[in-house]
């Protein structure tokens, strides 16, 4: 038992770290998009877009691109959203683990 518990404990570490690790990629890469839509708004006027495709640019309509990077920012947010409640998963059975060991430890014979 005492070692299935510290397995949980260990896992429950290291999948806490990628969580936390994945949200905070997810969060940069929020961020820049929210700059490039800053950036593309402040823009005066019909002005020519193009986004990369590949090896090449597409011109692509002001509209039809505010809306993708809304929608991108849209998708990450829910990600960063759905990453943290698995971290908060993550941290309470990490938690209840670490307990349970200092119980065990404690309430052990002493020789």
């Amino acid at each position: 038992i005492l070692v299935q518990i510290q397995q949980t404990a260990v896992q429950s570490q290291r999948a806490l770290n990628i969580s936390r690790q994945q949200s905070a990629s997810k969060d940069r890469e929020r961020r820049i998009l929210q700059l490039t839509i800053d950036e593309i708004q402040s823009i005066e006027g019909d002005v020519n877009l193009y986004k990369g495709v590949g090896k090449m640019f597409m011109m692509v309509p002001r509209k039809t691109m505010e809306q993708d990077f809304k929608t991108q920012e849209k998708e990450l947010t829910d990600d960063i959203n759905s990453l943290n409640k698995k971290a908060k998963y993550l941290e309470k059975q990490f938690n209840d683990a670490q307990s349970q060991l200092r119980d065990i430890f404690h309430h052990s014979p002493k020789q």
